[in-house]
């Protein structure tokens, strides 16, 4: 079974496809790093959309998601912005862990998989 991989660097591939699966690393905030959490879950959906469609899949074919904020206070902010962006009827398995990110300018970064 053949491998693709998408915007690989020396460290990793932002999108890893594997047979009929589709793997991406996790995705913070581009344009509104710094921002609100509101903000920055729409930017990173953004992000997610235009990597799945890369991959040849879209998010009604997500299996799985997992959301990492930098503070659970906010987690019902987020989930507003991911409530009205996943595919209703096909949400994925999910987990969201408090946890403190790579940069103190993302306060939201989600990682998912995805068939084709």
């Amino acid at each position: 079974m053949t491998i693709q991989r998408f915007e690989t660097g020396p460290r990793m591939s932002q999108v890893v496809v594997h047979g009929d699966t589709v793997y991406l690393a996790g995705v913070v905030a581009g344009k509104a790093a710094g921002k609100s959490v509101t903000e920055q879950t729409q930017d990173i959906l953004s992000i997610i959309d235009g990597h799945l469609a890369k991959a040849g899949t879209d998010k009604s074919k997500l299996l799985s998601a997992t959301i990492y904020i930098t503070d659970m206070k906010t987690f019902p902010e987020m989930n507003a912005v991911w409530d009205g962006w996943v595919s209703a009827g096909n949400t994925p398995a999910r987990a969201t862990v408090e946890a403190k990110l790579a940069a103190p300018q993302y306060n939201v970064e989600i990682m998912v998989v995805a068939a084709k």
